[in-house]
């Protein structure tokens, strides 16, 4: 409850934490930093859409195998 009620007055800013995790993707495809900026941005964006695509993909394989193991009557397979 405190949470929503920390949200509804404003309090929170999450900008540098997206700050941070969108320049992991520029250090990543630039360790270096020798790529003028519009390409770094360029292949950053790439890379970022590669690790959401990712996600979704690894999210709907363990969506598949909940309903198949309810299908079968068997619990879910556990993941570590």
């Amino acid at each position: 409850m405190a949470a929503h009620a920390l949200h509804a007055q404003g309090g929170t800013s999450t900008a540098a934490g997206t700050a941070a995790f969108l320049a992991k993707f520029e250090r990543q495809v630039d360790p270096d930093g020798i790529l003028p900026p519009a390409e770094r941005a360029r292949r950053a964006e790439h890379a970022r859409k590669a690790h959401m695509t990712g996600l979704a993909l690894a999210s709907s394989r363990a969506r598949d195998a909940r309903e198949n193991a309810a299908k079968a009557g068997g619990s879910p397979p556990q993941t570590a």
